[in-house]
């Protein structure tokens, strides 16, 4: 995407302004007396008309206009924000959605169901009236003084005065004072700043908000004054001060004569600071693939680094050495900039869910609250992305199978309203993300009838709860007694542990009868750039992900003999079980007389990689695997080493899960 088409300027604009518009409408649902959700609301439908309309989207604003007439009577307290009212408000959004990314596909039955259900509620006059239609109604007439002043940066900011002048001449008839008292002596003034201010004397049929709503874009950083005006002068009565009348288009700044005022006291000698800049929010809007091409760039020049600093290895230059001391620190530094630049707050990601909560609750006759925390918590936005769907099927699951109807839940002590609290926060190079509710908690009884019946687990098999609740994530494994349109076919979870394995995450269930079920998402912040422990075997070498590592120990030369071909290793009294690589690998190079043991952890499992040699830290640049090698076990990627080789990365997740196969198949033997 270039940023020079008009048309997908405004989608990406109408895409923030409606997910805001979803947001509010579910606050105001949930507060119907709270102003600001209101008005936020009424912004953003203002917003998406006008732009519509000018970037050819027509459709769009006049549906989205009905709409906003509707919250613009709810402003003026004519109408109540009840709940079929957010409801049909969402519909419409939903609708305003496909008339804007799609609109061959809008169908126009559900735009006439969605304003006939619109009118039911509020009258035909909200669906009927005109924007700035003219009234005949002389009576409903009313003059009022309206002064403002707009920020100094205004103009730098693109904010054009003669448009709003322009547009409050639209709405009757005005007389306009320009107020020059703050403009500066001509060798002071800055030509970017806007240094005036206007005065208007408007007669119109159009009610006060409609005068604000011309400054709705403006009216944190002005100066606005709108008084009425109990009594005016007959026609043809001149007045002091005469104001100017600027004729209609204004068609240039033109500076206007000042009626007389009293002299303005002294100003003090820091006045002059009131025009001056005042910081601006600094911010462009860049397509995504061109963070992605930064982050590549940024990989291939830790690559570069890599190289050049295995060259000069031997090098007993101290300049060269000192010059690559330097670019190693520079290029951290950009790496860490550029990750930075990629890391979005996961309150965009948990808004989404607030919908998905209200619709399926009401769809399943359960009255269940969502809850957040930690959202300002950051995350790499490809992780954001990814992360959707395993959270909407874990939701789904929580509403459906987790929580009880509220006759059950009062049956049992319980508040009738159930709930689902997400959370964020961060641990170490990790962001854990737990998805909690407080429904009946998981059967484990059936799990393991389940399990046993699908010939996972052995009859009788001893599992911890921990690993019983894994079981949950195979495929097609559902403990549902009816499947119901929301889950129940075993399909879900299976999605949700693909999903984080394949993001190189963990998952950990636990779970209390009658106490809820707590889901904990553990996620690297990146999938760019990792930190890896580099391990050789054989003549290979490897890349384990420095966040699973625990430490690093010698394996004992009498192992062998003194398990009996059992692998496990005394830890500091706790047994851990090891898995030989060389074996796994079929290395057929004989192994190193000493070798290694990494310990590593996945969840709660802890478990041994016997390697021939630790080489030591690697600042790991994530390349994907090939579609030819996509599906070979162990493996999450690759990477490239500093003499130009490649070291696959280990999938923690797989490894592990192997080692506890072999394990519990050993046990049965």
């Amino acid at each position: 995407m270039t940023g020079g088409d008009p048309g997908q300027i405004f989608r990406e604009e109408a895409a923030e302004l409606l997910a805001a518009l979803e947001s509010a409408l579910l606050h105001l649902e949930q507060n119907p007396t709270d102003r600001e959700p209101l008005d936020t609301a009424f912004r953003a439908l203002h917003t998406i008309k006008g732009s519509g309309s000018m970037f050819g989207f027509e459709a769009a604003a006049s549906f989205t206009h009905h709409l906003e007439s509707a919250f613009d009577r709810m402003r003026k307290g004519e109408l109540a924000a009840t709940t079929a009212m957010i409801g049909i408000a969402l519909a419409g959004k939903d609708h305003i959605r496909i008339l804007i990314e799609d609109p061959a596909s809008a169908d126009p039955a559900v735009a006439d169901g969605i304003l006939a259900r619109l009118a039911d509620l509020s009258g035909s006059a909200a669906m009927s009236a005109p924007l700035h239609g003219e009234r005949d109604d002389e009576d409903s007439r009313a003059t009022w003084r309206v002064r403002f002043r707009l920020a100094p940066d205004a103009l730098e900011r693109g904010t054009n005065p003669l448009l709003l002048l322009d547009e409050l001449r639209g709405l009757g008839e005005a007389e306009i004072v320009a107020l020059t008292d703050d403009v500066p002596p001509l060798g002071e003034l800055e030509p970017t700043r806007c240094h005036i201010g206007w005065e208007l004397i408007l007669t119109t049929t159009h009610p006060r908000s409609t005068i604000e709503d011309v400054f709705i874009f403006v009216i944190d950083e002005t100066e606005l004054t709108i008084d009425p005006v109990s009594a005016l002068p007959e026609p043809g009565v001149e007045q002091e001060p005469v104001p100017v009348t600027v004729p209609a288009p204004v068609p240039a700044m033109v500076a206007a004569p000042v009626p007389p005022k009293e002299p303005a006291p002294p100003k003090a000698e820091t006045a002059p600071e009131k025009g001056r800049a005042q910081p601006a929010v600094n911010s462009i809007r860049v397509p995504a693939e061109r963070l992605d091409d930064l982050m590549d760039q940024v990989g291939e020049l830790v690559i570069a680094h890599a190289r050049l600093k295995q060259l000069i290895s031997d090098s007993v230059d101290l300049q060269i050495k000192s010059v690559t001391e330097e670019i190693e620190r520079l290029s951290n530094g950009l790496r860490d900039i550029t990750m930075g630049i990629r890391m979005v707050p996961v309150e965009s990601l948990f808004g989404r869910f607030r919908r998905l909560v209200r619709d399926l609750s009401q769809e399943l006759g359960k009255d269940v609250a969502l809850t957040m925390s930690g959202e300002e918590t950051e995350l790499d936005k490809t992780m954001i992305e990814r992360l959707n769907d395993p959270l909407v099927h874990i939701i789904r699951n929580s509403l459906d199978h987790g929580l009880e109807p509220a006759a059950e839940r009062v049956a049992a002590g319980k508040a009738p309203q159930g709930r689902i609290h997400l959370s964020a926060r961060h641990a170490g190079t990790r962001v854990l993300m737990t998805i909690r509710d407080d429904g009946r908690g998981l059967d484990r009884d059936r799990i393991r009838a389940k399990a046993e019946e699908q010939e996972l687990i052995p009859p009788g098999a001893k599992l911890s709860d921990a690993e019983l609740f894994q079981l949950i994530f195979h495929p097609g494994f559902s403990t549902a007694r009816t499947l119901t349109s929301v889950s129940g076919r075993g399909i879900g979870m299976d999605v949700v542990k693909r999903t984080i394995d394949g993001l190189r995450g963990t998952i950990e269930v636990s779970s209390l009868p009658g106490g809820g079920t707590e889901i904990t998402l553990g996620l690297p912040l990146t999938l760019a750039i990792i930190d890896g422990l580099l391990v050789r075997v054989g003549q290979g070498r490897y890349v384990i992900p420095l966040f699973a590592v625990e430490e690093c120990v010698e394996l004992p030369a009498d192992v062998e003999r003194r398990h009996a071909n059992r692998n496990f290793l005394n830890i500091r009294g706790a047994l851990v079980p090891f898995l030989r690589l060389r074996d796994s690998f079929a290395v057929r190079h004989p192994p190193d007389p000493y070798q290694k043991i990494v310990i590593i952890s996945s969840g709660d499992k802890r478990v041994g990689l016997v390697v021939d040699q630790v080489l030591g830290d690697h600042q790991t640049v994530i390349k994907s695997m090939s579609k030819l090698h996509a599906d070979v076990a162990n493996f999450s990627g690759a990477t490239i080493l500093g003499d130009g080789s490649v070291a696959l990365i280990l999938d923690i997740a797989q490894i592990v899960a192997a080692g506890q196969t072999q394990e519990l198949r050993r046990e049965a033997c």
